[in-house]
C-alpha cells in the first residue's frame, strides 16, 4: 500500500545574481527610463515609481506591456505587476543587498502563477529563463559596458 504524501507546489520563480556595482547603480538602471533600453526593455515610457503604470516596449518582437508599481524602496526594493492585459496576473519583486560598495546581490521573484494552468511548467521555466538572460546582460551591461546583448534570446 502507498502512502500519500501532501505537499505544496511552488508556483514562483526566483533568480538571483551577484553584481559588481552598488546597489544604487543597479536600482537606477531599473527605473530609469533611458538605462533600462541598455539592456532589457527597448524604451520604458517614464522613471519608475510607486503607484505608476509605466509601458514596456520590446521593438524588436513588436511587443509592449504595461507593469504597475506597487512598491519602491530607494535603492533596495521595486515590486510590480504585470500581465493584466492578457488575464494573467504575476507579481514581480527585485531585492538588492548590497554586501559592500561595489557588490551587490539582486533577487527577483516572480509569483502568483496559476496552480491549475496546464502549462504551469511551462511557464515557470519560461520565465526563469528570461530572468536569468535579463541579470545576465544587466550584469554585462553594468560591469563591462555591454549594451548590446538586449532582445539577443531566440524562442
Amino acid at each position: 500500500m502507498r502512502k500519500r504524501v501532501d505537499y505544496e507546489l511552488n508556483t514562483q520563480v526566483t533568480t538571483k545574481f551577484k553584481i559588481l556595482t552598488s546597489a544604487n547603480e543597479i536600482f537606477e538602471a531599473i527605473v530609469d527610463p533611458v538605462k533600462i533600453g541598455n539592456y532589457w526593455f527597448s524604451s520604458s515610457s517614464e522613471r519608475w515609481e510607486q503607484g505608476k503604470k509605466i509601458t514596456l516596449r520590446y521593438d524588436e518582437y513588436e511587443a509592449e506591456g504595461v507593469i504597475k508599481v506597487v512598491e519602491i524602496g530607494e535603492g533596495k526594493k521595486i515590486v510590480y505587476s504585470w500581465g493584466e492585459e492578457h488575464g494573467e496576473v504575476t507579481t514581480v519583486t527585485i531585492l538588492l543587498k548590497e554586501l559592500d560598495q561595489s557588490t551587490t546581490i539582486i533577487e527577483i521573484t516572480e509569483s502568483g502563477f496559476k496552480e491549475d494552468d496546464p502549462d504551469l511548467l511551462a511557464k515557470l521555466l519560461g520565465q526563469k529563463e528570461g530572468w536569468v538572460y535579463m541579470l545576465s546582460c544587466l550584469k554585462a551591461y553594468l560591469e563591462n559596458g555591454v549594451n548590446d546583448l538586449r532582445a539577443s534570446l531566440i524562442h
